[in-house]
């Protein structure tokens, strides 16, 4: 294929989305010494960017600071992507209200840099799917602008990506998993990824790839609702599922711990099996155990609520008209990602019952508009005093842990087992 950079040049990258996926791979494309080019329709972003500033927390600016004298642009225009070799697509893959894959950020970005794909182009989908969104989806999109043939005058691969947002291991050190629509492709996008990785793991089709990042969510999925049931179950025997855990853990092989919550939260876990699910149905299989999980995890705010109402009641109080205050809006420790978080659930199913609700996050200042959370976009965290009836601890950010909940004498629902210095009044959710 022609336009391709030759061995010793790097080649020139752009990058479709710059969030929590895109973002951290054009920095680190930028720090391997290739021309970087961010493609987002968020004109904020893209003006955060340009003038060195970071809008997701665990990303220093000084990084950005570094891409940006380097060479690092960020830009809304689309038409960019003829000026590289390579296009990666970083975009999100929700769900709709059915549960069924909405794949319109995919197909809308397969379609605004059609005109522009080039011989010689790598196009790479990053973003979390089906088995067969690549060929089925993105492939027709990208052939119908030019007549050009994905595996004969460009290249297509599919690449899942495996950011851990807060995860002090770096993406250097994450081994990338690749399928590409032909062995060229492939082998094209492994070489690719090697510039910034350590292990690049090359699979025999984009089909296997995209199944891969699908077997990895659905089995965290499964497991989490596992330990889910056995919490309410073992709480009701008067276990405690934390100490069983434990003691679990301590066998060194056939068992892998995983730990209870208030459900399932974050971009990936929460949705990405329910693509499995709803593709399976086109093969005339049910995924019985994904569906039972899902049920399992989704049910886990209610039961966080009942734990809350047992809280009030041994003080006699009702819900209705109690100050809560939830602790951790962000889905996982230590971090400011909020996506699918199931505290907002459980501020709704509060709410609902006529509580009044606050909530206080130390790496969340103010609630961002979302999916989630556009009901309460704009509230701002308060703090942690004894102005309440009742604490729920959704989130074990390591500032809690240093919280004298036992002074404050504040009932508290720990659904992390997170607190240190509990109160009399403590309640395992």
């Amino acid at each position: 294929m022609a336009g391709q950079s030759d061995a010793t040049t790097p080649p020139a990258v752009a990058v479709i989305g710059l969030g929590y996926v895109g973002l951290p791979l054009c920095l680190a494309f930028a720090e391997s010494g290739c021309r970087v080019i961010g493609i987002d329709p968020d004109a904020r972003k893209v003006e955060a960017l340009s003038a060195g500033t970071s809008y997701i927390k665990h990303i220093a600016a000084s990084r950005i600071v570094a891409a940006v004298s380097s060479g690092f642009t960020a830009t809304t225009d689309f038409s960019r992507v003829r000026e590289a070799d390579a296009v990666l697509i970083c975009v999100p893959t929700p769900l709709t209200v059915n549960r069924a894959p909405d794949l319109s950020f995919v197909e809308a970005t397969a379609d605004s840099i059609a005109a522009h794909v080039r011989s010689g182009h790598l196009v790479v989908l990053e973003s979390t799917t089906y088995p067969g969104t690549t060929d089925e989806i993105v492939r027709p999109i990208l052939e119908r602008a030019h007549g050009l043939v994905a595996g004969r005058d460009f290249h297509l691969a599919f690449s899942p990506e495996r950011e851990d947002p807060g995860n002090p291991t770096g993406l250097g050190d994450i081994p990338k998993v690749v399928g590409g629509l032909t062995p060229a492709c492939r082998e094209r996008a492994v070489s690719l990824y090697a510039r910034i990785v350590k292990q690049v793991v090359p699979v025999s089709s984009c089909r296997a790839a995209e199944a891969t990042k699908l077997l990895e969510n659905i089995f965290r999925s499964v497991n989490i609702a596992l330990v889910n049931e056995l919490k309410i179950i073992y709480a009701a025997m008067g276990i405690d599922v934390w100490e069983v855990i434990r003691a679990a853990s301590t066998k060194p092989f056939g068992y892998m711990p995983f730990y209870p919550g208030p459900g399932l939260g974050g971009h990936c876990i929460p949705i990405d099996p329910f693509y499995l699910t709803w593709k399976a149905l086109e093969y005339g299989h049910r995924t019985r155990l994904i569906e039972l999980a899902g049920e399992i995890n989704t049910a886990m705010p209610e039961y966080v609520v009942g734990r809350v109402i047992d809280a009030l009641n041994d003080s006699g109080k009702a819900v209705n008209g109690a100050r809560i205050l939830v602790l951790g809006l962000a889905y996982k420790p230590n971090v400011d990602d909020d996506r699918e978080s199931p505290t907002y659930e459980i501020i709704s199913l509060l709410e609902k019952r006529r509580a009044t609700v606050d909530y206080n996050d130390p790496h969340v200042a103010r609630i961002r508009p979302g999916r989630c959370s556009h009901e309460v976009a704009g509230r701002e965290s308060q703090p942690i005093t004894a102005d309440y009836d009742a604490f729920v601890l959704c989130t074990n950010h390591r500032e809690y842990e240093l919280v004298d909940f036992a002074a404050l004498g504040v009932p508290l629902v720990d659904c992390r087992n997170a607190a240190r210095l509990r109160p009399a009044r403590y309640y395992q959710a």
